[in-house]
């Protein structure tokens, strides 16, 4: 396969993470520049096994795993957080971060109770900076850790008579 030519990235969809899949997702690796820019998979993973609000996501190219995703959306809120995205340093630059926002959205609107999604990113992390700008995201600011805040507001819902 030549370089830069991949899957379709309409072939990227998000499963759960599995016994069968979860080493295949600690093993996901970024650039050595990347590498402060998010914690770990295998401590993402370990903080989803404790945590019930948080939803981990295997990102799929095909029968491939590429990247990893945690969100959560608790019922009794209206705002879902994506709080780790990352796709791996070899399947870099084919659009699947661009497809896997794509369905991680989808999937947070199908919940219907969600008004609006942040996402949090290093400010100096022009890539997820670009990614999240061109899905819609609008830059609210610092928080306390020194991290960028985006928010998606959610078109409303109509229901069909």
């Amino acid at each position: 396969m030549k370089k830069g030519i991949g899957l379709n990235t309409g072939d990227i969809r998000l499963v759960a993470v599995t016994r069968a899949n979860r080493a295949l997702v600690a093993a996901l690796e970024l650039a050595p520049e990347q590498m402060d820019f998010v914690a770990s998979n295998a401590e993402s993973l370990e903080e989803a096994e404790t945590d019930e609000d948080a939803r981990p996501r295997v990102v799929m190219a095909g029968t491939r795993v590429v990247g990893f995703l945690m969100y959560e959306a608790p019922e009794d809120d209206d705002e879902a957080r994506i709080y780790r995205f990352m796709i791996d340093r070899a399947s870099q630059g084919k659009g699947y971060g661009k497809a896997a926002l794509r369905e991680v959205l989808g999937e947070i609107r199908g919940l219907g109770h969600i008004s609006h999604v942040s996402i949090c990113y290093e400010p100096e992390n022009d890539a997820a900076r670009n990614l999240y700008r061109s899905a819609g995201f609008v830059e609210e600011g610092l928080d306390e850790d020194g991290e960028m805040i985006a928010d998606l507001a959610l078109p409303a819902r109509t229901h069909e008579p």
